[in-house]
């Protein structure tokens, strides 16, 4: 049985103010998610604007009962004290600041506002930190009740860069797995591949397009769904480079997809060929909805992907071994079909929204009553 939500005044629930970039990334969602559905905390979403912050998705979420309010993206001194001013009006119990580099801004805002207790979650193993940034961080990090990392990689990270590791904690991401239940047979899937990530460089779209390229000079050409926002810089390289190299008609630009659990489920195969991951949030999604997932063998894809069990692992950057993959498992179907239930059974097994929001309100209601997750030990949330 769940403990009771302390109060400060004996009546009021536990008040927490997430803070997250709003980008609507990944960390994005995840803050979405703890201030969604039913909760006994009262909760805040915090958006620093960005110039792709869309007003329509803000209106979305109030729809949907989510408190949001947003503050300026810059300057940084801006963007803190307005969140100060947020706070002080406010006045949370508790502050948790998602994603590099806002956890920072957050955490001084915490601090000047003097709320009593900050959490930092980390959803990336690496990020742009420089030696300034860094010697914030691990500044801050004194006087942050907890570090999580979305999963053990990303913890690793952490406690690397020079964190605390008393205070570096591990609670995956979750996500809702009943928006991705629907999904047509395998027989009746096109034998095609999804990717759905922001264009940026760590997603690396381009050796993706360059597989695309690899199969047609085989003869063996698939359709590519690339669903995602992101850079328009990195979006118009990606698009440079599928007109050079003639695949224009097998890659699909999609921009972003409302209803990406229809694109995944008539699909059977979904693919990320990033550098590095936190935890790998779109191949979860993919697999979820009964795709055969195939992602770099790198960190964050390794904790979602077992190779040749629930999907298969190729080299970061190489386009010759994901056009291997992906006419292996296409001239494979009943492998690629086994090792998509595999996937699917492992991901709804591990990955439940749910989960992650009881691992969340766990370590809250301790911060606030005193047995912190430090007081247990590094990893002590952990299942």
């Amino acid at each position: 049985m769940n403990p009771q939500p302390p109060s400060r005044d004996g009546a009021s629930p536990l008040r927490v103010l997430h803070f997250v970039s709003g980008g609507f990334s990944g960390a994005t969602q995840v803050a979405i998610d703890l201030c969604a559905g039913e909760s006994d905390l009262q909760t805040l979403l915090v958006l620093r604007r960005k110039r792709q912050t869309p007003a329509h998705r803000i209106d979305e979420l109030r729809r949907r009962g989510i408190a949001v309010k947003t503050v300026p993206g810059w300057p940084h001194v801006l963007t803190v004290w307005r969140l100060v001013r947020l706070c002080r009006a406010w006045r949370p119990d508790v502050l948790v600041a998602h994603g590099f580099s806002d956890h920072l801004w957050g955490r001084w805002a915490g601090l000047l506002a003097g709320v009593p207790h900050l959490v930092q979650v980390e959803h990336n193993v690496r990020e742009r930190y420089g030696r300034w940034r860094l010697w914030q961080s691990r500044w801050l990090a004194r006087h942050t009740d907890a570090l999580v990392g979305v999963s053990d990689s990303v913890r690793d990270a952490l406690v690397r860069l020079g964190h605390p590791d008393s205070r570096c904690i591990t609670i995956d991401n979750g996500i809702d797995l009943s928006r991705w239940s629907a999904s047509q047979p395998w027989d009746e899937r096109e034998a095609a591949v999804v990717m759905a990530a922001r264009f940026a460089r760590q997603k690396d779209h381009e050796t993706l397009i360059r597989a695309a390229r690899e199969l047609l000079d085989r003869g063996t050409p698939m359709t590519f769904y690339l669903a995602g926002g992101g850079s328009r810089r990195w979006r118009g390289r990606a698009e440079r480079l599928a007109e050079r190299l003639g695949v224009t008609p097998w890659v699909r630009f999609l921009g972003p997809v409302s209803d990406l659990p229809s694109l995944y489920g008539r699909v059977r195969y979904c693919v990320l060929s990033s550098h590095y991951e936190g935890l790998a949030l779109s191949l979860i999604e993919g697999m979820a909805s009964g795709c055969c997932a195939i992602g770099s063998d790198v960190e964050g894809i390794r904790e979602v992907i077992d190779d040749n069990r629930t999907g298969v692992r190729v080299p970061p950057g190489n386009a010759q071994a994901l056009a291997d993959a992906l006419s292996t498992l296409n001239a494979a179907p009943d492998t690629a079909r086994t090792l998509a239930a595999s996937g699917q059974h492992d991901v709804w097994a591990r990955f439940d929204r749910r989960s992650m929001q009881a691992r969340y309100r766990e370590l809250l209601v301790r911060l606030v009553t005193g047995d912190s997750p430090t007081e247990r030990g590094g990893d002590g949330l952990h299942p």
